[in-house]
């Protein structure tokens, strides 16, 4: 007399596949932006964690983002602004909104900042703080770091609001402001030479 099949085997395993495949997808979660090119080590920072960056991988609002002393770092933000950082820097993302933008913490070193239009939309709103002071970002493409012994602000095209000690400057394209030291004044913009201003574009590219 011949066995009778039992229903159901081989089945399950097809079952528990159909299970599985009807799971919905976790998605990683969205950036802020995202680092675009670099060279050497940088590391990026939030609530006690730190991870290694590299090309590719995703930035987010409120990380602290820090550079090896020879590393070079490019990183895109909110598709507009373009921020290439230099050696030694500590830089934080600060309250920051895709549309709208935000604030950048220079905590320490040398960036040069690109804030452009997209599409015909404005730029979004942009502002810089750091020890020296606070820059409120009117134009596209500025310096903002040490140079010459003092932290220093040129502007490549645009204009920018240097603030210090209560005080501001307006520098426009082509010209750059000094800060001494942290609470000083921002001296009268100057019209930067062509060794000064490579030495600063050195210190990020």
């Amino acid at each position: 007399m011949k066995d009778r099949p039992r229903a159901g085997i081989g089945r399950r395993p097809l079952a528990g596949a159909a299970t599985l495949l009807a799971l919905p997808a976790i998605a990683a979660p969205a950036g802020l932006g995202r680092v675009e090119d670099m060279r050497g080590e940088a590391t990026a920072e939030a609530g006690g964690t730190r991870r290694a960056l590299a090309p590719a991988m995703p930035v987010f609002d409120g990380d602290l983002v820090a550079t090896g002393e020879e590393a070079r770092v490019r990183l895109r933000l909110a598709e507009a602004i373009e921020v290439l950082l230099g050696g030694g820097v500590r830089l934080r993302i600060d309250r920051f909104l895709a549309r709208r933008g935000g604030t950048l913490v220079l905590e320490r070193g040398a960036a040069l900042v690109d804030r452009a239009a997209r599409g015909g939309a404005p730029p979004p709103d942009l502002t810089v703080r750091g020890p020296f002071g606070l820059i409120a970002v009117r134009g596209t493409r500025f310096f903002a770091g040490p140079s010459n012994g003092a932290f220093g602000v040129f502007v490549e095209r645009g204009a920018v609001l240097l603030v210090g000690g209560d005080q501001g400057v307006e520098v426009l394209p082509g010209f750059g402001a000094d800060v001494a030291q942290p609470g000083a004044a921002p001296t009268a913009p100057v019209r930067w030479g062509q060794a000064r201003i490579a030495a600063a574009l050195a210190s990020v590219t």
